[in-house]
């Protein structure tokens, strides 16, 4: 069975579409087969993968695509989970139930803040729900602008949670949505940059922790 990535954050505007097909094509790039999921209501990973499609056709695309809503989200994992390595779910924001499945069908769930105290406090309901569900989180700094750090008081609210803190964070550079333009990454379009960088050490760093 695939390895199940969840991406989650109940705050919006935390780049959560961005790096689902981000990390999903760095795992591509590593010779494994992968499937995303889609049941975010905006459709953002939708709209990408359509471009994606136009831009290198259905062959060149790479991925397996579904887009699907609520509770047939556990049947669909379960079936792309048979013939893929990896399923990337980009699960919706403000939506409760929605994001209940999702996280539970996860091996991690993978939550983007920005580092401001006000963006980590945000990832509170998305934390609770992962410790209810008995599933692991661990949070992915993203969008982050230079010199940006947490403070020690912010490491230490999450310490009251079953989460982890990813090593490899992202920068806020706009490689990432120059790429997402045209259904493509900054993995195909700058693959020597550093946004392509920062994105295969973090796909490796989650993939070595599952």
């Amino acid at each position: 069975m695939a390895t199940v990535f969840t991406v989650a954050q109940q705050k919006g505007g935390a780049g959560k579409s961005t790096l689902a097909a981000h990390l999903a094509v760095a795992w591509l790039k590593q010779k494994k087969t992968v499937a995303l999921v889609d049941i975010d209501p905006q459709h953002s990973l939708s709209r990408w993968f359509e471009a994606r499609v136009a831009t290198l056709g259905e062959a060149g695309a790479g991925l397996s695509f579904t887009e699907v809503t609520g509770w047939r989200t556990q049947k669909a994992v379960e079936d792309l989970g048979r013939s893929h390595d990896i399923v990337v779910i980009d699960s919706p924001p403000h939506a409760e139930t929605e994001a209940k499945i999702a996280i539970r069908a996860a091996n991690m769930v993978v939550v983007p803040s920005q580092p401001s105290p006000m963006d980590v406090w945000a990832t509170v309901p998305t934390l609770e729900m992962a410790t209810k569900e008995k599933s692991f989180a661990i949070i992915v700094l993203n969008r982050v602008p230079p010199r940006a750090s947490l403070t020690e008081q912010m490491i230490e609210r999450l310490g009251d949670y079953d989460v982890g803190l990813a090593k490899s964070s992202i920068g806020n550079r706009v490689a990432f949505a120059d790429s997402m333009v045209s259904g493509l990454t900054a993995l195909e379009t700058k693959p020597s940059s550093t946004a392509a960088t920062e994105i295969r050490a973090l796909a490796k760093e989650l993939l070595g922790k599952v």
